[in-house]
């Protein structure tokens, strides 16, 4: 393996061996493993999407009563609606809240399949037609912007309004500098029967996944306990559950190949939008954010919070959001 791959496997799960990582294996064992209770607190249903000839269940909640608001978590290892919880709790009392996991992640099913940008806007298209009779306001985190804003462009009545949140476009490995083929390899190996297992279990870790939320997605580290990390760590642990994962990592379920087409998609929009930058983002992909405040059109919000912003600063983005989603 390169020199990059060891960074991203073996250098980053020793990292997070380290001293530096702040919750161990053995402090999760003595927390009786309490777990934390999966979803946004509403009625859980079953959408059966229809795929290559397959049927998969994909896992969605509803919370609340009035207009329908979609809320779509960000992609990630630990992608799943329960980071939506506190924005569903607080919007609930005047929207209908429906929050989805992805196929490949949360409860959904995790199947073995080549994931790929394609998948997910045919996902989300056919969720949207099947599920909701009108336009519909859509909250949506991280990666998730760029399908929501595909869909606006092919389908301009999906949408009454849009919040992105932490919006991005391009995935950790290429943010880093790793070129295609590299990025594509690595995917490879991790698909892989027994090294990419292995590969996969080193960087799911309690200790590293704790390590990564203080760096790069929580800004209080105070909020990355023993008990929030192994909820976290539950949802890596699932069958099936570095398949969907590893296509994000590595760039494989980037919705754009360059910055230039991302911010094309904004520009013609006649459906209102807003974008909620988190004030202590990772500086590249701050920049990348900050760059939609020069389109015209386009509401900024900057709040405290990086990547994360929609899970740790839930009450503040649904204060800001609140009022937007009512005058539209």
């Amino acid at each position: 393996m390169s020199a990059f791959e060891s960074l991203w496997f073996a250098g980053n799960f020793f990292v997070g061996e380290s001293k530096l990582a702040m919750v161990t294996t053995r402090q999760l064992t003595t927390l009786a493993l309490t777990r934390v209770t999966p979803g946004i607190g509403g009625s859980v249903q079953e959408y059966l999407w229809q795929y290559q000839g397959q049927q998969f269940p994909v896992v969605y909640e509803i919370l609340g009563q009035g207009a329908p608001v979609l809320l779509l978590p960000a992609f990630s290892t630990v992608s799943t609606r329960s980071e939506m919880r506190g924005l569903a709790e607080r919007l609930a009392s005047q929207f209908q809240v429906v929050a989805l996991d992805w196929l490949g992640f949360g409860q959904s099913a995790r199947p073995a399949l080549d994931y790929q940008p394609e998948l997910y806007r045919r996902l989300l298209q056919d969720f949207v037609r099947a599920t909701f009779a009108r336009p519909l306001a859509v909250v949506a985190a991280g990666h998730a912007a760029g399908y929501v804003m595909q869909l606006a462009l092919s389908q301009s009545a999906a949408w009454s309004q849009i919040v992105l949140v932490a919006p991005t476009w391009r995935g950790p490995l290429p943010t880093m500098g790793a070129n295609p083929q590299l990025a594509g390899t690595v995917r490879q190996v991790v698909r892989s029967p027994l090294l990419g297992q292995a590969l996969y279990y080193l960087n799911t870790r309690p200790s590293f996944l704790s390590l990564m939320y203080r760096r790069h997605v929580y800004v209080n580290a105070a909020r990355v306990s023993a008990e929030f990390v192994e909820g976290k760590y539950q949802i890596t642990q699932q069958p099936g559950a570095r398949f969907a994962p590893a296509a994000f990592v590595t760039g494989a379920l980037d919705p754009v190949n360059d910055r230039s087409q991302f911010l094309a998609w904004f520009q013609s929009l006649s459906i209102p939008v807003m974008v909620v930058i988190g004030e202590q983002s990772p500086p590249k992909s701050k920049a990348e954010m900050e760059l939609l405040a020069e389109v015209p059109g386009v509401e900024i919000r900057r709040l405290p919070g990086s990547l994360g912003l929609h899970e740790e600063n839930a009450a503040d983005v649904a204060d800001i959001i609140q009022p937007f989603l009512k005058e539209h």
